[in-house]
């Protein structure tokens, strides 16, 4: 890995902050968080921007229709527009972090054609189906089955955690479409239509007030089989595929957004006199330390995506680990630095906090994630 800039790239960053300093003095108020259809509004206006801009899906493959972008160039993209405050990827993240780029890895050309490029203009928004009820952690264990009916798969059962669904216009579905085979077989990957008949989606508030989740209930829904994204019954290599970006690199940019919040609770603690606490001034060096390595990880993991097609590898797995703990471990010292102002649900930071919680379960929960590291990392043997 290569971490020194060459002149072509130092040059993209010049561009990509002058046009960033450009336009986002242009853009128009964020919508209120309870206000979904204004953050998918909004959201997709970023995207489009970005489009316009020629900045969006710049690490995609070009064929994908994004620009091939060097792993330098995009982590230089993730800096430049966290430290200018831009807007995240928001109701676009299953899209453009998840499903998308399966889609271009694994997608046939006529359904990379339909399905990538709304996705990069800003005109369509993806929610995630793979969760139930019972196949949380145990995911292979789900139940949601799809029957083949001519041209057709026939869906019931239902989703939890659908991340987005009240805004999506398509849905990346785990199906069972094999009953009787193991498990880990007889799964298929699906886009779903939000808009079928069948679908009910009801809304999840999470700990920390908002709705991003959803159940999402499916009465004999029809999708086509067409719309099956690799061979029948090989949707768990397929979902693996997912979930090696979701771990991988989806969380790149919430690393240098830690980063910046980590430099703003030191500039607090200096402004409001918990810096003489030798204990405090130890955890936050700490923490520095921590993700400075974590930065470096993520480094490492574009990289190596770069260099194998374009999907992450178990290495993921260690950063997401690592990722939910160092940052459930922030917003605690946040609390501490903040003190009682902290309590306020006025407070961004309290938000914050509460939704760190969440980042232990959240792609995989850190016990699932142990175990990848040590069976596909370490070569230990399976847990009995």
């Amino acid at each position: 890995m290569d971490l020194s800039h060459t002149e072509e790239e130092q040059e993209f960053r010049a561009r990509l902050r002058a046009w960033l300093a450009k336009v986002l003095p242009e853009l128009p108020a964020k919508p209120s968080p309870d206000d979904w259809p204004g953050r998918r509004a909004y959201d997709l206006g970023w995207q489009r921007r970005l489009h316009d801009a020629g900045y969006a899906g710049l690490h995609w493959p070009v064929d994908a229709g994004g620009r091939g972008a060097t792993p330098t160039q995009h982590l230089i993209f993730l800096e430049e527009t966290e430290r200018a405050g831009a807007p995240y990827v928001g109701a676009n993240f299953v899209g453009l972090l998840h499903a998308g780029p399966t889609i271009a890895a694994e997608g046939t050309a006529g359904q990379r054609a339909r399905w990538l490029p709304p996705v990069l203009r800003g005109e369509e928004v993806w929610c995630q189906g793979f969760s139930e009820p019972g196949a949380g952690s145990d995911l292979a264990a789900l139940r949601t089955k799809a029957v083949r009916d001519g041209d057709a798969y026939v869906v019931t059962g239902s989703k939890i955690w659908t991340s987005h669904a009240e805004v999506a216009d398509w849905c990346e579905l785990l199906v069972r479409t094999d009953p009787a085979a193991p498990k880990h077989r007889g799964i298929s990957w699906l886009a779903m239509p939000m808009d079928a008949p069948g679908i009910t989606v009801r809304p999840l508030r999470t700990l920390a007030g908002s709705a991003e989740f959803a159940e999402v209930f499916l009465d004999e829904v029809r999708v086509p089989v067409a719309n099956r994204v690799g061979a029948e019954n090989d949707g768990w290599r397929v979902t693996m595929v997912t979930l090696s970006f979701e771990r991988g690199t989806a969380f790149v940019g919430e690393v240098v957004a830690c980063r910046r919040t980590l430099g703003a609770l030191a500039r607090t603690a200096r402004a409001n006199g918990r810096w003489d606490d030798p204990v405090l001034r130890r955890r936050l060096g700490r923490l520095y330390g921590e993700f400075g390595a974590l930065w470096r990880l993520t480094q490492w993991n574009v990289s190596e995506a770069q260099g194998s097609g374009g999907v992450p590898g178990t290495g993921g797995s260690v950063f997401k680990l690592a990722y939910s703990h160092a940052r459930q471990e922030l917003y605690d010292v946040a609390a501490e630095v903040l003190g009682a102002g902290a309590l306020s649900l006025e407070e961004e930071w309290t938000l914050e906090r509460l939704s760190s919680l969440s980042y232990t379960i959240a792609a995989g929960t850190s016990q699932i994630q142990r175990n990848i590291v040590a069976e596909r990392i370490l070569g230990l043997p399976k847990g009995r």
